[in-house]
């Protein structure tokens, strides 16, 4: 991992709390496995699923917008067409850093994003493997 890419994970996991967007109840996704990594480590999060009620015991919103309290950063674990959609919101929500899972993101969502002022880690990074998951937990 590059020393710019590290410095951006280091900020992304010191400000929290985060939120899931693509967070999934399927256990074999990696929707849900990476919210699970984020429950492992102890870390504020909220998933975000709009056809869902609960994902790991936790309550599931439909949107960004609808969330309880105002997200730091979002990890984006969606196609990357809806990824570009995301971006859109994450914007209008205030977040301040968005991690694109490898598979989601797209160069259209990656460029504004950082046109937005957004802190982007993208193009190969998986929280899973930065932080540490366990597939048992």
């Amino acid at each position: 991992m590059s020393t710019s890419i590290q410095a951006k994970v280091e900020a992304f996991l010191a400000a929290g709390p985060w939120a899931v967007v693509g967070a999934s109840s399927d256990r074999d996704k990696y929707g849900n496995k990476v919210l699970r990594c984020y429950q492992q480590h102890g870390m504020e999060v909220f998933p975000i699923n709009p056809r869902a009620d609960e994902i790991e015991g936790l309550k599931a919103y439909p949107s960004l917008s609808a969330l309880p309290k105002r997200v730091t950063g979002i990890s984006v674990i969606t196609p990357p067409k809806i990824t570009e959609q995301v971006v859109k919101e994450a914007i209008a929500a205030g977040v301040k850093s968005i991690w694109m899972q490898p598979g989601a993101e797209s160069q259209a969502a990656v460029r504004e994003a950082e046109a937005a002022g957004l802190e982007v880690i993208a193009n190969g990074a998986c929280i899973l493997v930065v932080i540490g998951y366990r597939e048992w937990d």
